[in-house]
């Protein structure tokens, strides 16, 4: 059988790392393809290539058309996907993590697991939205409180400062357009945001669904780290577009490109991993690594798998 043409597959350690990548490619109404270790994006305008390797999440919208030497590529190049809804407002399915290891992953459950632990990274989740400020000795419900009243004072400055009128958050899961100009915005811009944030959770094998704040969701993780960069990113982003633009155009489109560059410009990968770093005290040295499969030991921490173990006290 013929060799599939293309480049050598790229070891783990030689792929750049998520906080240089780009932050998300969005797809929709277009087939997917590969060209050796690019992927081709082909509509009715004609056909871009874009290196896979680069990519920090795909959203795959409606009338993607995806081959499987694509999958294989962008499973290779550790870059995520997720696929979307309409306007990239519904996340459906998503792809493999860049990274093997399930050391994160460990930290991330062994602090969500006590109730203690689990407290003091929830505070600091908080703290990053009053700094400056001891929140130490508020409870969860007060410190709720305090983040409504600062989200509902920010939609309020922005209306005002935007000349948006704002009353309250209302959308439709599905159906976009039935909206104002303002919550199609807001929608597309927060949709955005979760890619990103999940695509960075699942490259370092944090689990999107063991959140701190939130809970009971599969992507409670994303909603808590999202919500750190709302108010400062997304929120004005919104506003802006809603000040700008009407019904006719296409809000969707328009707000994922701003936001977009509001990404790249406040390099918001590289604050989400410092943010998650601080939040789970995982040390600036631990890396991403490759496959690193071991057994579990009740008295040694782990033992090497791939190796067929006899002794005397083996079962029969």
């Amino acid at each position: 059988m013929n060799d599939i043409a293309g480049a050598k597959k790229t070891a783990l350690h030689e792929l750049p790392r998520i906080s240089d990548r780009v932050t998300f490619i969005y797809i929709e109404h277009a087939k997917i393809n590969r060209s050796d270790s690019a992927i081709t994006v082909s509509d009715s305008r004609g056909i871009a290539k874009i290196p896979a390797a680069m990519i920090g999440v795909l959203l795959l919208g409606p009338g993607t058309d995806i081959s499987h030497r694509a999958v294989e590529l962008i499973g290779d190049t550790g870059t995520a996907m997720v696929w979307v809804g309409e306007r990239g407002v519904r996340q459906y399915a998503h792809g493999r993590a860049l990274n093997h290891s399930t050391r994160f992953l460990e930290k991330q459950a062994q602090l969500v697991s006590n109730t203690r632990t689990r407290l003091q990274v929830a505070k600091r989740m908080y703290q990053m939205r009053f700094p400056g400020e001891d929140i130490s000795r508020l409870t969860m419900q007060q410190l709720r409180g305090r983040e409504g009243a600062r989200i509902r004072r920010m939609y309020r400055e922005q209306s005002k400062l935007h000349h948006v009128e704002w009353d309250h958050r209302e959308y439709k899961v599905d159906d976009f357009s039935s909206g104002t100009v303002i919550n199609q915005a807001l929608s597309a811009a927060h949709v955005a945001l979760y890619g990103l944030v999940h695509s960075v959770l699942v490259a370092l094998g944090l689990s999107p669904g063991l959140g701190f704040v939130h809970t009971g969701h599969d992507l409670s993780f994303v909603y808590d780290i999202a919500d750190l960069y709302k108010a400062a990113i997304t929120i004005p982003i919104a506003f802006e577009v809603a000040e700008k633009y009407t019904e006719t155009d296409d809000i969707g489109r328009i707000t994922r490109q701003k936001t977009r560059d509001a990404f790249v410009d406040g390099k918001l990968i590289q604050r989400i991993i410092k943010d998650l770093q601080i939040l789970l005290e995982i040390e600036e040295k631990d890396k991403i690594e490759s496959d690193s499969m071991a057994l579990w030991d009740d008295k040694e921490k782990s033992v090497a798998y791939g190796i067929n173990y006899s002794g005397d006290n083996a079962c029969p």
